[in-house]
C-alpha cells in the first residue's frame, strides 16, 4: 500500500492549477480568420467539375478541404458568366450554377456573383455578338440585359449578397468605353452600363453592386486607371448606383527583379493617389480576384516564393490599410488550377506559383504573407 503525504498532493494540486491557467495552444490561423480579426471576409474562386475529375471544384475533396478551411466567401470562376449561364437568347441553363450555390449554402458560406455584364465582345457568347436587334434595337437590347440581371437575381435571392455587376467596361489601352453590340444598340456604352447597375438595384436591392476591373499598380496601367476614375467620376454625376470599385488584383512582376519590396516601394505613392481618388469619391472597395503574376522572377523555387510573397505583402498591405475595404478573395487557391498556367504561361515553363498553396495543394510563403497582411490590416468600416 503506497502512502501519499500531505505535501505530495499540495504539489500535484497546484501543478494541476498550474496547467489550467496555461493557455491551451492556439489552432493554426486560416486566412478567413486573419481576415475576421478586422471586420473583413477572405474568400476564393472555385470551380465546378464532375466529381473524381482534377480540377479546383467542391465536387473534388481535396480542394473543397483548402475551401473549407481558409474561406468564409465563395465565387463561381466561370459558371456565372453569359457564356456558361446563357446558351441562346431564349434559353439558360443553371445547372452547374445551381450545383455550386447549393454546395456553398450548405457549408455555410456566403457567395459572390461574377459577373452580370462583361462588356467585352471577345467574351460574349456568339449569339448575342451577332444578334438582331431589330427595328427598336435600344429596347431589344434593354430588354435581353433586364431578363438576365431579373433573372439570376430572382432565382438566387439573398444567396448571393454581392454582385460584380459590370465587369471590364474600359479598354486598358485608351482608357476609353469599350463597344460591344448591347452599346451599339442603346447608343452607347454609358447607356448600358448604367441601365444594368439600375436594373440591379432594382432585382437585387439587398446587393453590395460593383464595378468591377484589372486596372493595376504596375507600370503601363496609367490609361487604364485615369479611363476608371473617369468612368466611377461619371457614375457618381449621373447618379448610377454603384457601390464599390473591385479590384481585381492580378499583381505582377514581370520584368526581372532581385527585389520585389523595393519595386513595391516605388509602385506605392502613385497607386495610392488612386485609391485616394476612388474612396473620396465615396466608393469602398473590394478585392475581388488575387493572386500573383511572377514571369520576372527566377524558376528557382525559394527565391521566387519569397518575392512572390513580398510583393504581395507590400501590396496587400497598402490596401488593407484602408479601412474602406472589404472582402479579398483570392483568384483561386492552387497553382494547380489557376487560370496563370494557361492564360499566362512562364517562357521557362515553369508553373507560376502566384496562389497562397502549391500543386500540391501545400501552403507557401504567399499564404503567410497574406494571414500578416490580413491579420495586420485597419478594421473595415461598413
Amino acid at each position: 500500500m503506497t502512502l501519499i503525504d500531505r505535501r505530495s498532493i499540495l504539489a500535484g494540486g497546484a501543478a494541476m492549477l498550474a496547467a489550467q491557467a496555461l493557455p491551451a495552444a492556439s489552432a493554426p490561423l486560416t486566412l478567413k480568420d486573419a481576415a475576421a480579426r478586422h471586420g473583413r471576409r477572405f474568400g476564393s474562386a472555385f470551380a465546378w467539375a464532375p466529381p473524381g475529375r482534377d480540377a479546383a471544384s467542391f465536387n473534388n475533396p481535396a480542394y473543397a478541404a483548402l475551401l473549407q478551411r481558409d474561406c468564409a466567401v465563395l465565387v463561381a470562376e466561370n459558371q456565372m458568366k453569359w457564356q456558361a449561364l446563357r446558351p441562346s437568347a431564349d434559353r439558360f441553363d443553371f445547372a452547374q450554377f445551381d450545383a455550386m450555390v447549393d454546395w456553398a449554402m450548405r457549408n455555410g458560406f456566403m457567395m459572390r456573383g461574377h459577373t452580370l455584364y462583361w462588356a467585352y465582345s471577345k467574351w460574349f457568347p456568339a449569339w448575342l455578338n451577332t444578334q438582331d436587334f431589330g427595328q427598336r434595337p435600344a429596347s431589344a437590347a434593354a430588354g435581353i440585359l433586364d431578363h438576365h440581371i431579373d433573372t439570376i437575381a430572382k432565382r438566387y435571392g439573398r444567396k448571393i449578397y454581392s454582385y460584380d455587376v459590370v465587369n471590364e467596361a474600359v479598354d486598358p489601352d485608351t482608357g476609353a468605353l469599350r463597344e460591344t453590340s448591347l452599346s451599339r444598340a442603346m447608343g452607347g456604352t454609358a447607356n448600358v452600363l448604367d441601365h444594368a447597375f439600375r436594373t440591379a438595384r432594382a432585382a437585387a436591392p439587398h446587393a453590395e453592386l460593383v464595378y468591377n476591373d484589372y486596372m493595376s499598380w504596375e507600370d503601363g496601367n496609367e490609361k487604364h486607371r485615369v479611363g476608371v476614375l473617369s468612368l466611377l467620376e461619371e457614375f457618381r454625376r449621373r447618379g448610377t448606383p454603384v457601390d464599390a470599385l473591385g479590384v481585381q488584383s492580378h499583381i505582377g512582376l514581370f520584368q526581372p527583379t532581385t527585389d520585389a519590396g523595393v519595386l513595391a516601394h516605388r509602385l506605392e505613392p502613385e497607386w495610392r493617389r488612386f485609391l485616394d481618388r476612388v474612396v473620396a469619391m465615396g466608393y469602398r472597395l473590394v478585392i475581388t480576384e488575387f493572386d500573383v503574376r511572377d514571369r520576372g522572377l527566377p524558376a528557382a523555387i525559394a527565391p521566387r516564393d519569397r518575392g512572390v510573397a513580398d510583393f504581395a505583402r507590400a501590396y496587400l498591405d497598402i490596401m488593407l490599410s484602408y479601412p474602406q475595404l472589404g472582402d479579398v478573395l483570392a483568384w483561386g487557391l492552387s497553382d494547380r488550377y489557376s487560370w496563370l498556367r494557361g492564360f499566362e504561361p512562364r517562357p521557362d515553363g515553369a508553373v507560376a506559383r502566384g496562389c497562397p498553396y502549391d500543386i500540391d495543394l501545400k501552403p507557401k510563403p504567399l499564404r503567410n504573407a497574406m494571414i500578416a497582411a490580413l491579420a495586420n490590416g485597419t478594421t473595415h468600416r461598413r
